[in-house]
């Protein structure tokens, strides 16, 4: 392998790591939603799933590329803060 196909290599891997770090930090935060008693039960259900798909070894495409697993984490996190801020704003009204 050339140097070049190396640096690339590197960046995807840095990459993955950032939007891995990113990840965990949004799924800390999200715990806090999750005790929250407001968010109905099919979000956190959602939210819980999205995690098990993560660390799951069955994947849809292979492990060394992990866009499905951040995806469905993403979209699930999405759903979870979207219901969360719902969820708020009907208590403060």
């Amino acid at each position: 392998m050339d140097g070049v196909l190396w640096w690339i290599l590197g960046a995807v891997v840095l990459a993955t790591a950032v939007c891995a770090a990113w990840l965990l930090f949004r799924v800390v935060s999200a715990r806090r939603v999750l005790l929250d008693a407001g968010v109905p039960f099919r979000d956190k259900a959602l939210f819980w799933a999205a995690v098990l798909y993560t660390v799951s070894p069955l994947d849809v495409l292979p492990d060394p590329v992990y866009l499905d697993d951040i995806g469905v984490l993403v979209v699930a996190l999405r759903a979870l803060h979207v219901a969360a801020r719902q969820a708020t704003r009907d208590q403060h009204c």
